[in-house]
């Protein structure tokens, strides 16, 4: 786990996924990805746990396909500077909103939407210029083993990778420090989330800003 971290680590810090054009060819990339892999993705859902074919694309597809194509089109204005106004103590200084990329992400997915619940928070993550590792729900082995062949073969993994695996694996991830953290599940493993990523933080202080980095829906 710490090489996988280490090395995307390394990616983002080169500064590759800060121009817009490298985010909008990755959300591309992933569009034409999920396009190619739909059926695939749905029979596995419907393995997993016996959903059918159109509810899937309705709770799974619909809502990605939106969050990429918005992406792609607005990605280019968000990552944009912007003059904000100055009050008269600090003029004739300017202000400036100047939005980064925060660095290496992970994604907890979760079993009940698979395939959403995972892919729109790392559409988020890249569309900010930042690295994904993505782990899904090991309760839908089938949905995550597809996902992470789709993922596999058409992604640099010190960009976005995929790992699968349990409670073990989920914890040795937990042990490394990342930027940003999203979760999807129950408040109790919320917070076993959370106070991990808190003894990660520069400081091990649960005021360091880290609350701020996690996204528990």
């Amino acid at each position: 786990m710490k090489a996988i971290i280490d090395q995307q680590r390394q990616y983002f810090n080169s500064n590759q996924t800060k121009p817009v054009e490298f985010r909008k060819e990755q959300l591309r990339k992933l569009r034409s990805a999920l396009k190619s892999y739909e059926q695939e993705l749905t029979d596995a859902v419907y393995k997993d746990f016996g959903k059918g074919s159109f509810n899937t694309f309705l709770t799974e597809f619909t809502g990605l396909y939106s969050e990429l194509d918005n992406a792609i089109r607005n990605v280019k204005n968000w990552a944009k500077t912007k003059r904000l106004s100055t009050n008269i103590l600090n003029s004739p200084g300017g202000s400036y909103q100047i939005p980064e990329p925060l660095g290496v992400c992970l994604v907890i997915g979760a079993w009940n939407y698979p395939i959403n619940l995972a892919l729109a928070p790392a559409i988020s993550a890249i569309a900010a210029g930042n690295t994904v590792v993505l782990k899904p729900s090991e309760l839908t082995v089938h949905t995550s083993s597809v996902m992470a062949r789709m993922i596999g073969e058409n992604f640099d993994p010190q960009f976005l990778t995929v790992v699968q695996g349990g409670i073990a694996e989920t914890t040795e991830l937990l042990e490394q420090k990342f930027d940003k953290i999203f979760f999807t599940g129950s408040v109790p493993v919320g917070r076993i989330v959370y106070q991990a990523a808190v003894k990660k933080s520069d400081s091990g202080n649960p005021g360091t800003g880290w609350e701020k980095s996690i996204n528990n829906s």
